[in-house]
């Protein structure tokens, strides 16, 4: 899944491509893409594209007409950009094509995802607020009013395990699985530890893992191409996705917990004081 840093980067690389040109056609491929239908997306035809905005992992193209297109890529959703499209019309079909969007120079871009569960969704909204996820978001981890203050104040009553934390939308903008992941490396945790139960030292640790993880992933995949930017994030992974490959930092054995739909990894002399965790679907943390 696309997160903040791949996210940020399209955002840049479309400011680049798409302000100041004009909407020729917005062409829906797939049923299932467009969540909203007044204003509907053949407003935004004939609109110059006048900023590009970031919320989360939701991308916003603003216009002059006052419309906004705002997409969220999902987890298997990408962006493609096309110096010169196809002339003709897309078919719709099976295949992952879900949107395309053209310019009147002939550019443009399709929004395609791969697999069978098609989760990417396309919004056309007078206000971004209007997207219940872009209303429900967050602080942004990157924003510069995010302090360490800030995150003491809004894990100091959280329940929940770090991992999960991290991962919610609501409480902090933009992180997802993967990043999750390298922040809690970064800052030497367990994802199983109790957000709550942070001592202000640990508190520091895990602020300064957020920001300079996201802060580096961003710096890497500034200025690349849209094309590139998947291969980027992957190359950059110290745990996550690197199951049984030997960490970075101390040479142990990267493993993995196991969920109904994802995974986590981590390195358990770095994280969890050398004790294996055990797989969440069996049981609880090992103690």
């Amino acid at each position: 899944m696309p997160e903040l840093p791949e996210v940020e980067a399209l955002k840049d690389f479309l400011t680049t491509h798409l302000v100041g040109r004009r909407v020729a056609r917005v062409l829906p491929v797939a049923v299932s893409v467009l969540k909203t239908y007044d204003p509907p997306v053949t407003a935004f035809e004939g609109a110059e594209v006048t900023a590009v905005h970031r919320h989360g992992k939701f991308l916003d193209l603003a216009a002059d007409s006052g419309l906004h297109l705002v997409t969220h890529l999902a987890r298997a959703g990408w962006l493609q950009w096309k110096d010169r499209l196809p002339s003709g019309p897309p078919k719709p079909g099976k295949g992952p094509l879900a949107l395309r969007v053209a310019l009147d120079t002939g550019e443009g871009f399709d929004l395609t995802e791969a697999g069978t569960q098609k989760r990417l969704a396309v919004y056309v909204v007078r206000d971004p607020r209007q997207v219940e996820g872009i209303a429900r978001l967050g602080p942004d981890p990157l924003a510069g009013d995010f302090d360490e203050d800030r995150l003491a104040a809004l894990l100091k009553d959280e329940r929940r395990q770090l991992k999960g934390a991290l991962r919610d939308q609501s409480l902090i903008a933009g992180v997802g699985n993967a990043y999750s992941d390298e922040i809690l490396h970064a800052a030497k945790m367990s994802p199983f530890k109790l957000a709550a139960s942070l001592t202000p030292q640990e508190t520091h640790r895990l602020y300064a893992a957020l920001r300079s993880t996201l802060t580096e992933a961003v710096d890497r995949s500034r200025g690349l191409a849209a094309g590139r930017l998947k291969a980027e994030k992957k190359s950059g992974l110290r745990v996550h996705g690197r199951t049984g490959e030997p960490c970075p930092v101390c040479g142990d054995t990267i493993r993995e917990v196991s969920f109904s739909d994802s995974a986590l990894q981590y390195c358990p002399t770095c994280q969890t004081g050398g004790k294996p965790l055990a797989d969440r679907r069996l049981s609880r943390l090992l103690k």
